[in-house]
């Protein structure tokens, strides 16, 4: 009865805000028409995540066939995808409709990155000055960072990215909000599931709500426990397919030779910090002689070429406790960005795996414009908009 409620109290306060219903209806547009673009110009048929679904309900957790061989750990003849298990959930509901499997990239995709792209409006209404400026920064978020060109790929890696941006959202909106240390900590666990590295921001939030609960042993626990299920689950799924809870996959899975031999210098190492770094800040554009003329670095190239708006973050003040938090975790969740092996994400447009910090910018940046909202800022989120828009058109035209 009380998820009714909710339901019926949700559709209510929906129903009196025409601007979020717009906002709604342009996202889902914008982001089922363009998926449905690139949809054409793809081959399509069942991919990793959609085999092993249907694979695991027949008690299996390895893959019956192969889509790639990259990422793949054989052990005894049998061959298992390493990844995270978060990404294989969404396509559980689809198992039973083989019809609908040559297109469950693309619906799965589609559905988890048009609710992340709802999720920007309410993030920048609590986080913004309010007004027109909230508009800006929904569009920010939605269109002027990679979770619309990661959105429109239909790609199993990249599902990850977009189910813990999903969860970041609701986390942020939840810390602006209510801050149920229980919640905070499913929705960080949650998105661990997704992206691991992600569990590193459990530290800048944990000692918040330490610092201002009035019951402390009763916020670690309750904030810890969802914390603690999130690595029991990864633990078991990594047991259950690799013998052991602390083997991830990547350690041991086959690879290309280029990537093999940075990842013999370390999986995650200090080793691949400047190159990521100059990648990060530096990485650009090379020139051909046919359409769309610019081509983007297939290592991923500088955020200042896909969403300069983050710039705007600087302007959020760390005298504020909120600040200090959300900087905290963005800076925590780069360190394992930085040190790891694998660059800006091979084949992506843009810095795909900033991605894992990104929404904490996008609340900073929403914070700073509290302070100062003029040209300058509009022109930095246009100029997101428009090289994201444009990292749309180099994925169908490349």
């Amino acid at each position: 009865m009380r998820a009714l409620e909710w339901v019926r109290d949700r559709a209510i306060a929906l129903y009196d805000d025409p601007g979020a219903v717009a906002w709604m209806l342009l996202v889902a547009f914008v982001y089922g028409g363009a998926t449905f673009v690139r949809s054409q110009a793809s081959s399509w048929g069942s991919d990793h995540m959609m085999i092993l679904a249907s694979d695991l309900f027949v008690g299996r957790s390895d893959l019956s066939s192969l889509t790639t061989i990259n990422d793949i750990v054989t052990i005894n003849g049998r061959n298992y995808q390493a990844m995270s298990l978060l990404p294989t959930v969404p396509y559980l509901p689809l198992v039973p409709f083989a019809a609908l499997w040559p297109f469950s990239r693309w619906i799965v995709s589609a559905v988890i990155g048009i609710v992340a792209g709802w999720l920007a409006l309410p993030l920048a209404r609590r986080y913004g000055p309010g007004g027109t400026a909230d508009y800006w920064l929904a569009a920010l978020g939605a269109f002027g960072t990679l979770l619309f060109t990661l959105t429109i790929e239909g790609d199993f890696y990249y599902l990850a990215h977009l189910e813990a941006v999903l969860l970041t959202f609701l986390a942020l909106i939840e810390w602006h909000d209510r801050r149920r240390p229980w919640v905070v900590g499913l929705l960080i666990g949650l998105a661990a599931l997704a992206r691991p590295t992600l569990l590193v921001v459990a530290v800048p939030f944990g000692l918040a709500l330490l610092a201002e609960a009035e019951d402390r042993m009763k916020a670690a626990v309750t904030f810890a426990l969802p914390l603690l299920v999130a690595l029991a689950v990864t633990g078991w799924w990594d047991y259950v397919r690799f013998g052991s809870p602390f083997e991830t996959g990547y350690d041991i899975a086959w690879i290309e030779g280029p990537l093999q031999e940075l990842r013999d210098q370390g999986l995650f190492s200090i080793v691949h910090v400047p190159t990521n770094l100059a990648l990060f800040l530096g990485g650009g554009f090379t020139v051909r002689d046919a359409f769309p003329w610019l081509v983007p670095s297939i290592e991923g190239h500088s955020i200042l070429l896909t969403t300069p708006a983050l710039l705007i973050a600087v302007g959020a003040s760390l005298r504020e406790r909120l600040n200090q938090v959300l900087w905290a975790a963005a800076i925590m969740a780069a360190v394992p960005v930085f040190m790891y092996y694998g660059g800006g994400g091979a084949g992506t447009y843009g810095y795909r795996y900033a991605m894992d910090f990104v929404p904490f910018l996008v609340a900073l940046v929403a914070i700073a414009l509290r302070d100062r909202f003029g040209n300058l800022e509009r022109v930095l989120i246009g100029l997101s908009v428009c090289f994201v828009c444009y990292g749309y058109v180099w994925q169908i035209y490349r």
